[in-house]
């Protein structure tokens, strides 16, 4: 039986170069999704979502294997950030940031099945943020993107230099959320070694 990995699958899409910037076109895909705001180190509430989030896919996953046949690897957590100000992302203001945490789902995936599955997990679990998941599509289109290697606070830089330096020599501007892919689970991996896509939709400079 094949394994669907979105990972390997769509490797344009979850991998990136660490050492340059790059350009890539999103298509539409199919997210599980909550939101939420604050510091995601301190938050209760971000460590809520995420359990939810993952609880959810799982459930997903056996639900697809029972009734289709089909297997996948349940994708990475991703995080779509955003501010009034943007400029807090490069400061690292963390109660300042809200966001949306979601995880890819396969696109034989439909509502009808998420419902099932979200009420099966009802039934077994006591979410706090359970009620707060939902299924959306999401299509980012043009993006820049590079791989940071290291922990999470210090990643303010490489978002300045893709504002500051990339877009401007590349004409583009900013549009959409700032966007986290985490590639490493970071309650196995040591701060060094974590690996996040900071993928950036953009579009044209006005001129």
């Amino acid at each position: 039986m094949h394994n669907h990995d979105i990972k390997k699958e769509r490797r344009d899409l979850y991998s990136a170069r660490s050492d340059r910037f790059g350009i890539v076109d999103v298509p539409r895909l199919d997210f599980l999704m909550a939101d939420g705001r604050g510091d995601p180190n301190t938050s209760a509430d971000h460590r809520a979502v995420v359990e939810a989030l993952y609880t959810t896919s799982y459930a997903v996953r056996a639900l697809a294997k029972r009734q289709l046949g089909r297997t996948h690897t349940v994708g990475p957590l991703e995080g779509l950030w955003y501010a009034d100000d943007l400029g807090v992302f490069a400061g690292r203001d963390h109660d300042a940031w809200k966001w949306t945490l979601m995880i890819v789902q396969p696109g034989w995936i439909t509502p009808d099945m998420i419902e099932e599955a979200m009420g099966d997990v009802a039934r077994k679990k006591d979410l706090p943020a359970g009620d707060r998941v939902r299924f959306e599509d999401l299509t980012e289109g043009r993006c820049a993107q590079i791989l940071h290697l290291g922990p999470y606070h210090e990643e303010g830089p490489t978002i300045a230099r893709m504002h500051e330096e990339f877009m401007p020599a590349e004409r583009l501007v900013p549009r959409g959320h700032h966007h986290e892919i985490y590639l490493s689970d970071a309650r196995r991996t040591d701060p060094s070694r974590l690996r996040t896509i900071l993928r950036q939709p953009v579009a044209p400079a006005p001129g």
